[in-house]
């Protein structure tokens, strides 16, 4: 065991962590893994999750009571509390994560609990029938994708697709899109521009919207589709310079200035794209399939929408990214481990999987309740054929272990704004967020180790 298990953080560790929750750089805690029980019992045992408000409902906690005989007491997800109830030793059991950007901070700081051992003994979670989105999760020490699970995905999308609406493109006199196969990004921002709308100054229709979930992994997603990668080998410094970087940057600067869809100098007053998308007035969204649940909501909508797949660039890979894969994790310091896990098992695996898989608002992580995904109505087929065809194209884009998402993107949205209305070049604008960015990730390094 660790000399230092169960001691206090330090107060520079601790500091250092606790700035995460102000979008900083975070620091490890010390600890060691608990010895993992062959169990999977927990009746009549509770059992601390810590979520976003709706990622588990009351309906849920209720139900895992009558499955299981185990209580889910419910904690509203805060970064802060995180940190606080962890270095008072007491943290949740499970807590929720966003794969994509989360699972490298978090395992870098030695705060998940590794999983193998768990999913080797589990027969609801057999690692054969996990989806390779699932490698979001994974972490070596050095690289994502690769090395011990540390959490799961819930259900999740390939986040570089995008739905369309035909009536708009038929309104406007623009041939749409294949469904079958990617058009460019260029060709992507030239139907977006045709398809946009203006009257007295103001955007009636917004031809198409293209932000990811958050910059810093859109920005990544972009990169790689250029062939290339946003950081470094080693994670350490982002280098906006480089030719394929810097043709990701230059893309999504010239998307804002366009002002064809939302952007940080032009937002959307609903805040996000759906209720835009329904209320026809934007021809193009970048959410992946998970949006086909609420468009499903409305029949007339429903038979005018197609999902594409992911852009390309010219010359580069064809990839289809996952920029969320948001699920669950277990922390080291967790007391009930194996309660939680029977919890884990159930939301993953058992009555909650099955509930999301058949509602079409999402993938399901478990390739076995695939054929669940909802495929009655003829717009039902057509979304889950192009959606299944895109499957292959998936990778994981590894994402620095040094620095929360959170923090970059605090970064971006101040400096870029001034690109992004013409007030500054590109180049510019690709040095100093290298100059910004990289002290984020050095700090980063320093508290990690």
């Amino acid at each position: 065991m660790h000399p230092r298990a169960g001691a206090s953080l330090s107060r520079r560790r601790f500091l250092a962590l606790s700035a995460a929750g102000a979008a900083t750089g975070a620091a490890t805690l010390s600890g060691c893994a608990m010895r993992v029980s062959t169990g999977v019992g927990g009746s009549g045992e509770t059992i601390t999750v810590m979520v976003k408000p709706g990622e588990i409902t009351p309906d849920d906690v209720k139900q895992a009571h009558k499955d299981l005989g185990i209580r889910i007491v419910l904690v509203k997800y805060d970064i802060t509390k995180l940190i606080a109830m962890t270095t008072t030793g007491n943290p949740p059991d499970l807590v929720r994560g966003v794969g994509a950007i989360d699972a490298p901070y978090f395992a870098a700081r030695d705060l998940m609990e590794d999983l193998d051992p768990y999913f080797a003994r589990s027969t609801v979670l057999r690692p054969e029938d996990l989806d390779p989105v699932n490698d979001l999760w994974r972490y070596d020490g050095r690289t994502q994708g690769k090395g011990p699970r540390h959490g799961m995905a819930k259900d999740f999308s390939q986040d570089s697709m995008y739905w369309y609406n035909t009536s708009l493109f038929d309104r406007a006199g623009v041939e749409p899109p294949p469904e079958t196969e990617p058009v460019t990004y260029e060709e992507w921002l030239e139907k977006a521009r045709r398809l946009t709308r203006r009257k007295n100054g103001q955007t009636t229709v917004f031809g198409g919207s293209y932000n990811g979930l958050m910059k810093s992994s859109l920005l990544a997603c972009l990169t790689a589709a250029a062939g290339g990668s946003l950081f470094t080998d080693d994670f350490t410094r982002v280098d906006f310079t480089a030719p394929e970087a810097r043709k990701a940057l230059d893309w999504y600067i010239g998307y804002c200035r366009n002002k064809v869809g939302p952007s940080p100098v032009q937002p959307d007053p609903n805040a996000w794209d759906g209720p835009t998308y329904q209320a026809n007035r934007m021809a193009m969204s970048n959410s992946g399939y998970w949006l086909g649940g609420m468009i499903g909501t409305d029949r007339k909508l429903a038979e005018v929408s197609r999902l594409a797949p992911a852009p390309v660039f010219g010359g580069g890979p064809r990839i289809s990214p996952c920029q969320g894969g948001t699920g669950l994790w277990m922390p080291k310091k967790a007391r009930n481990k194996d309660a939680a896990w029977r919890v884990f098992e159930w939301f993953f695996g058992e009555a909650p999987a099955k509930a999301r898989a058949s509602g079409g608002w999402g993938i399901p992580t478990l390739k076995s309740l695939r054929p669940l995904m909802p495929a009655r109505q003829e717009y039902q087929k057509r979304a889950l054929e192009v959606q299944n065809a895109e499957l292959k194209h998936y990778s994981v884009i590894s994402f620095t272990p040094y620095a929360s998402a959170d923090a970059l993107d605090a970064l971006f949205n101040q400096i870029a704004p001034a690109a992004m209305t013409g007030g500054m070049s590109v180049d510019t604008l690709a040095g100093r967020l290298d100059s910004a960015m990289n002290e984020q990730l050095k700090r980063g390094k320093e508290q990690v180790g």
